[in-house]
């Protein structure tokens, strides 16, 4: 008996998150280990449908690094990194293509399989992702280098999501963009989800990551972190490395008009459900205020 009643609690302590959320949107991008392991998959689609079912509006954006590196090695195509920028020409990018659609139809089979519905795409259809080349500076003395078919967004057209998400449909996006003269271009996840959603002005931004969530300089983790605050561990280097991309992302949302962010480990199964309805959460949440 006491078990049930614990499960009880449980869910009146979802309750008003639950209720604070219904009809807003949700932006998730989905990656790392999280996409790898069978159960994890399992239990982001099973995420997913519940968020659906309580009356949010959860829209995925998807990555595929690891899986796009694996089939290049397979097909004997050689990698080369620029300040962590894969370099895609012509040959990558088809592949980058291919592998990404495998993905993308992968996942909303998964969350249909749970019992939502979920219609895969691309940020080519409906032009709905629209992207420029983008150059990096690299090198000592720093030059500009060209690493072929990486882009960055320059524009988002929503109505295609909110057709879908009007009609009940959860949208699962893989981040390839299409440039005005008909490129395609490979794009960051964090990027396109970043600027989904404040193209949607979502409620919340969250990012799944392999990682626990910001930690402070003696790596404790932080629970809510203020734009202000992120900046000057940025500064102070106690956010580094492959971090920094992901804090700037939050803070660009948020500047952008997403009203909250979160990253959060996706290794935790139900991490998502954790993070939204709990209280302590189990990731970091940036916010526009210092806490």
């Amino acid at each position: 008996m006491d078990d049930l009643i614990q499960k009880a609690d449980t869910l009146l302590e979802a309750l008003p998150y639950m209720q604070r959320f219904s009809g807003k949107t949700l932006v998730i991008k989905y990656g790392g280990h999280a996409m790898q392991d069978d159960d994890l998959k399992q239990h982001f689609a099973q995420d997913i449908v519940l968020l659906k079912f309580t009356g949010m509006n959860p829209v995925v954006v998807h990555g595929g690094g690891p899986q796009i590196g694996h089939m290049l090695e397979r097909l004997d195509i050689s990698s080369t990194f620029v300040r962590g920028m894969r370099v895609t020409d012509a040959a990558t990018v088809e592949v980058v293509e291919m592998v990404l659609g495998k993905l993308n139809k992968e996942i909303a089979t998964l969350i249909n399989r749970q019992g939502g519905r979920a219609v895969g795409l691309s940020g080519k259809d409906g032009d709905m992702i629209v992207a420029r080349k983008m150059f990096v500076t690299d090198g000592q003395p720093p030059q500009r280098r060209d690493i072929g078919q990486v882009g960055e967004v320059v524009g988002v057209n929503p109505d295609l999501v909110h057709s879908l998400t009007g009609a009940d449909f959860i949208p699962v996006i893989a981040p390839i963009g299409i440039g005005r003269d008909g490129t395609t271009y490979n794009i960051n996840a964090d990027l396109v989800a970043g600027k989904v959603a404040q193209a949607l002005q979502a409620e919340k931004l969250i990012l799944l990551t392999d990682v626990e969530g910001i930690q402070d300089d003696s790596g404790a983790l932080i629970s809510t972190l203020g734009s202000q605050q992120a900046k000057t561990l940025i500064d102070r280097h106690t956010i580094s490395a492959g971090m920094i991309p992901k804090v700037e992302c939050c803070l660009e949302a948020l500047h952008g008009g997403v009203r909250k962010t979160h990253i959060i480990d996706g290794r935790v199964r139900h991490a998502i459900l954790l993070e939204l309805f709990t209280k302590e959460g189990v990731g970091t949440e940036v916010v526009r205020r210092n806490a």
